[in-house]
């Protein structure tokens, strides 16, 4: 699936499948056992078995002091992360500080990586993109089967409802479209300004459809944080947003916080879809390739159907579609005539699309673990860093770049935003 949590966070233009996601718990193996890791059971307290109804009347999550609670009419005591650490508060931060530097790297990898493929693919970054986008569905799923045949993934995770996880599907596609037809037509600086507008609808989603309450300085972390990052992104423009953005109609600014929104959306759902199977699986927690394979199914689906479209708004017509599939396809592979353009491959978009998994997967996994929020604002983390290493002369990239003072301003303000977030609140 993809996470735009695929562009709504990228300041440098990187394509994230869940393609969201997006750390595997403390208790399970490490990613060269992915494909046979156990699912962790998470205790729910002693859930009855009589039908719960799922409204966000009757079930609600609140954030106390920190922590993520569940509460019901029926059971105010069933935790639905219980085996998060809630009760080793220790395990938890030791576990949150390791899923911090792992999910980190890997982003800073991922936007750098992601940069580097597009030098022998310069020509073809819309193949890229639909390459992740369909071709990890076969890979998720494929996965998933091996899971499955080894009783990791059960039917009863199989057999839980879907609409959910199409609506997750038809948002992330919806997003795309969105953000591609406004990228079309705004000043390249303001499209990752306007996309920080993410963790705001974030925090507004989660409000509404988890029922989460957010402390002053778990707000005031989240505005640091993304004033830093605007700061940092803004650091190497020589307008400010206002100039920039003069001329251009209010509808592609609109558009581009859409975009962010269906994104925003998508990422809460998944968090949702995490909670509501916890009960429904009666304690059991629902592994994530359950998400990934089907989320990614179904935007896959919507990305079809929007094709046409969308490769219009590239400047490639449906006729054109297929030629321009297979010569991105040979860039790729870097075989046939010799290739002069396509220098790099098929090395450096190999070595992305490893790290664009690897990332997704850990993602979705600490949104599992933590919240949708904590993993946006780790990812944020990445931005100011993987902006500084693509300023340095890399192997394909030997120009190199200058960054003002603007850009440390903007990266301690990122920092001590996550400072702000993680302080903990005092008990009343």
């Amino acid at each position: 699936m993809g996470s735009p949590f695929t562009s709504s966070l990228n300041s440098i233009s990187f394509h994230f499948h869940t393609h969201p996601s997006f750390l595997r718990p403390v208790d399970a193996p490490k990613f060269g056992s992915v494909f046979l890791m156990p699912s962790p059971q998470e205790k729910l307290g002693h859930f009855k078995e009589s039908s719960i109804s799922f409204s966000t009347r009757n079930f609600r999550i609140r954030s106390r002091s920190g922590k993520t609670r569940f509460s019901s009419p029926r059971n105010s005591n069933s935790s639905p992360h219980a085996s998060n650490g809630d009760s080793d508060p220790p395990a938890k931060a030791k576990l949150l500080v390791v899923s911090s530097i792992i999910i980190v790297s890997l982003a800073v990898a991922n936007r750098v990586l992601y940069k580097l493929a597009l030098v022998p693919l310069k020509q073809y970054p819309f193949f890229l993109a639909q390459l992740t986008t369909f071709g990890y569905v076969i890979v998720y799923f494929s996965i998933l089967y091996l899971r499955h045949r080894a009783n990791i993934v059960t039917d009863e995770m199989i057999s839980l409802p879907k609409s959910r996880l199409l609506a997750v599907g038809l948002l992330e596609a919806l997003g795309i479209a969105t953000g591609m037809t406004a990228a079309a037509s705004l000043p390249g600086p303001a499209i990752p300004i306007l996309s920080q507008t993410f963790l705001v609808w974030q925090l507004i989603f989660s409000a509404i459809l988890l029922g989460r309450r957010y402390s002053s300085n778990e707000i005031a972390g989240c505005v640091t944080i993304t004033a830093g990052v605007l700061v940092a992104v803004g650091s190497g423009s020589t307008s400010n947003a206002g100039q920039m953005l003069s001329g251009v109609a209010p509808l592609w600014s609109a558009l581009m916080v859409a975009s962010s929104a269906c994104q925003a959306g998508a990422s809460i759902m998944k968090e949702f879809i995490f909670i509501d199977a916890g009960n429904r699986l009666h304690g059991k927690s629902l592994d994530i390739f359950v998400v990934n394979s089907f989320g990614s199914g179904f935007q896959a689906l919507f990305v079809l159907l929007l094709l046409p479209f969308l490769s219009n708004l590239k400047g490639i017509s449906l006729a054109q579609l297929p030629s321009y599939l297979m010569h991105g396809a040979a860039c790729f592979l870097n075989i046939g005539a010799e290739r002069p353009d396509c220098k790099g491959a098929p090395l450096l978009p190999l070595l992305y699309v490893i790290t664009n998994l690897a990332f997704n997967i850990t993602l979705l996994s600490l949104v599992k673990k933590f919240s949708a929020v904590v993993a946006s604002l780790l990812v944020m983390l990445s931005v100011p860093i993987s902006i500084y290493i693509l300023s340095l002369p890399l192997p394909y990239l030997p120009e190199g770049a200058s960054l003002s003072p603007l850009f440390l301003t903007g990266s301690l303000l990122l920092v001590l935003g996550l400072v702000f977030y993680y302080i903990p609140q005092r008990s009343k």
